[in-house]
């Protein structure tokens, strides 16, 4: 099964995108993080995406779409892959639809994060990780138990993002409703959307999820 997680940024995705990976088997395609690993490879993609960026240039579409069909081609992703990052506008969606048309495969689910804006800015803004274990805290909703010390592994250096700020934020969530969400109705077309609350506490969000993808797979969709 192939899935895709949508939702602004800060909704939560990669941490529900996680646990997918481990449940379901899933492949995450992170194609930022995908595109690193070319270049660091040295591949034949690796350097012209390599040549392109140090040009200040954005890597194509279809220089992506080439390489998430090379990594689905591997034995890993034969159970399904889940899309991190990518498509992000309706030209990409249709560029990757067609590549998946042709391995006669497609996106059997899509499954949006719905959140508030407003709510979303004030879960992003104070949040704060432990750089050596990755424990996640924030200001006002999840402090650590005791002050300045990480509560798994007792570290005392916590990192922040620059841009966990309202101001970045704004501009994100502007770039995410203009480029973005025009795939809901996108993908609501082709009858694969299905949608969760994604201002639900972390586990009450993964069991909707989880409810969502059992019923797709067992044909209740």
């Amino acid at each position: 099964m192939n899935v895709l997680l949508l939702g602004p940024p800060g909704a939560g995705k990669g941490t529900q995108a996680k646990r997918l990976e481990e449940t379901y088997g899933l492949v995450q395609l992170a194609t930022g993080d995908m595109l690193r690993a070319e270049v660091a490879d040295g591949s034949s993609l690796g350097v012209k995406a390599k040549a392109i960026m140090e040009a200040g240039s954005l890597v194509p579409d279809d220089l992506i779409i080439e390489m998430i069909s090379d990594r689905m081609a591997r034995p890993d992703c034969a159970t399904g892959v889940l899309f991190d990052g990518f498509p992000r506008t309706v030209a990409q969606a249709e560029a990757l639809e067609k590549m998946l048309r042709a391995k006669e495969q497609r996106i059997d689910l899509v499954i949006e994060m719905k959140v508030v804006d407003e709510s979303l800015v004030e879960r992003i803004v104070g949040r704060f990780t432990c750089p050596d274990c990755g424990a996640a805290y924030h200001d006002r909703f999840n402090q650590t138990k005791k002050e300045g010390v990480c509560d798994v592994c007792g570290g005392t250096e916590f990192h922040r993002r620059a841009d966990d700020n309202a101001e970045t934020m704004g501009k994100r969530l502007s770039a995410y409703h203009k480029q973005t969400q025009p795939l809901l109705p996108f993908y609501d077309e082709r009858g694969v959307l299905r949608s969760v609350d994604g201002m639900a506490a972390i586990d009450d969000v993964t069991r909707q999820i989880q409810a969502v993808m059992d019923a797709a797979q067992a044909g209740h969709f």
